[in-house]
């Protein structure tokens, strides 16, 4: 699926940490724990509690935090619909990456068993 460019640069231009609590909040309304969330995102992205932090405390762009990233080689097994789109269609890299992101946070909030999140 072919997003817009304009599309594509308010993803990359937005702040990890704009939308960290929205994604944590999330998953603690469901029963979900903040240990859980950045499990997921140590699985998709490599970061550790610290370097997530830090990163939080920086207000990284998307864009920096995935450029930063050691993305989990089995992110492509990601699939599925999310905000409309069909994750495995997009074609750019960043917002599909983002994408990938929602839709781990997504699968824990639906109570998603974590051996099946974590491909």
């Amino acid at each position: 699926m072919d997003t817009t460019d304009k599309h594509n640069d308010r993803i990359a231009k937005m702040t990890f940490a704009s939308v960290y609590p929205m994604y944590l909040a999330k998953v603690e309304k469901k029963g979900r724990t903040k240990e859980e969330l950045h499990q997921v995102i140590q699985w998709l992205t490599g970061f550790d509690n610290s370097k997530l932090n830090e990163l939080i405390e920086k207000k990284v762009t998307f864009e920096t935090f995935f450029q930063t990233a050691l993305l989990n080689p089995n992110a492509s097994l990601i699939t599925g619909m999310i905000c409309g789109y069909r994750i495995e269609e997009i074609e750019n890299a960043l917002t599909q990456q983002v994408r990938y992101l929602d839709k781990l946070v997504d699968e824990l909030a639906k109570g998603r068993k974590m051996d099946k999140i974590l491909r």
